[in-house]
């Protein structure tokens, strides 16, 4: 009598698939903890303005509060300061003289604009006190009070004061791209109708998400058709890049893609902070990545109509043609789930029977 028993699976392939989930659960908790734990302002480009001595002491006195936090650039005036801004050239700025104000963009940063806040008051109790020391010095008995205004140059929207819905959106835009490229990947046969499918998808998500997002959540401000536009380019670069990487490696390029924009590309894509907060080059690097360029791109949109938009536009752009072409290209592999053009072409032809034979005699 034979042995139908399954038998068991040996100790050996136990112990390596379970060193290999520990190892994934670890990589998973370093991509998602470590931008936060790490996260700290580092060389933030604000403007200054105002007479030279002033502005050395000010730099000074800043750079020994908070040892390489800000990064100044010197601007003739508020006008140039609040043009820097608006372009998103600096996060905020010093302005020195009679009547000392500090600039700031809730918008770029709220994280940014508080640290700008503290160093308003920390300005203020300065002038104050060089204030006082001069009316002792001279003799007076009146000690002029200095105010140092504060002024949001670009605000946050009111139905989004804290910035929590901007930035949390980039979380599920990613996870939508990824979900369209994969579903593509393994339902859809044949390579232009992949790149068909992921078109559609990306344009459709794109209308509904601005809808939500924008006119239910208040999250985005901005322009509606600008709105959907930006998030349909993100999810297809998210997307193609996943549906091509299927259509060249098979399942291991689903599982790379995927990875690539969970593990890699959405913990550096400074979608929540900026990125000098994240350690040199990775807030810049991060930038070069679908979640990254849509985070930027979406807030210019919605509060930066002067920044220049090119960059992001470049990247995301050239990620979903990327992905495109990886799909044109990986047309003939039959892994995961492709099948060459030549036979998808013809899978909604009707079915022929074959001819009879002919009757023998």
């Amino acid at each position: 009598m034979s042995d139908t028993r399954t038998p068991h699976t040996p100790i050996a392939r136990v112990l390596a698939l379970s060193v290999a989930l520990v190892a994934v659960v670890g990589v998973i908790v370093l991509a998602f903890s470590w931008p936060s734990i790490t996260s700290e302002p580092r060389d933030l480009p604000v403007a200054i303005a105002g007479p030279a001595e002033a502005v050395a002491q000010i730099e000074q006195g800043l750079d020994e509060a908070q040892p390489g936090a800000i990064a100044f650039t010197e601007v003739a005036g508020r006008d140039e300061a609040v043009e820097a801004i608006e372009t998103r050239e600096v996060y905020g700025a010093i302005i020195l003289g009679q009547q000392p104000e500090v600039l700031t963009s809730s918008a770029a940063s709220a994280a940014v604009a508080q640290l700008l806040g503290a160093a308003a008051a920390q300005l203020q109790q300065a002038a104050n006190a060089q204030a006082a020391a001069a009316a002792q010095a001279q003799g007076l008995d009146t000690v002029p009070t200095i105010e140092v205004a504060v002024t949001d140059v670009v605000p946050l929207a009111d139905t989004d004061p804290r910035g929590t819905g901007l930035a949390a959106a980039m979380f599920p835009l990613v996870l939508g791209g990824m979900a369209g490229g994969i579903a593509i990947a393994f339902v859809v046969i044949g390579a232009m109708r992949r790149i068909l499918a992921a078109v559609v998808y990306s344009a459709g998500a794109g209308l509904a998400l601005a809808g939500i997002l924008g006119g239910w959540f208040g999250s985005l401000p901005g322009d509606y058709w600008l709105n959907a536009g930006a998030i349909a380019l993100t999810l297809l670069a998210i997307s193609a890049f996943i549906t091509g990487m299927a259509a060249l490696l098979g399942r291991a390029g689903l599982g790379l893609g995927a990875l690539t924009m969970v593990l890699v590309a959405n913990p550096i894509s400074s979608a929540a902070v900026p990125k000098e907060f994240l350690p040199a080059p990775w807030g810049d690097v991060g930038q070069w990545f679908p979640p990254g360029a849509g985070a930027t791109l979406l807030r210019d949109v919605n509060y930066f109509p002067s920044a220049d938009w090119a960059f992001p536009l470049l990247v995301l752009t050239g990620w979903a043609v990327v992905g495109l072409v990886l799909s044109v290209i990986g047309h003939f592999r039959t892994a995961g789930g492709a099948e060459p053009d030549a036979e998808a072409a013809h899978e909604d032809d009707p079915a022929t029977e074959p001819a009879p034979e002919p009757a023998r005699a």
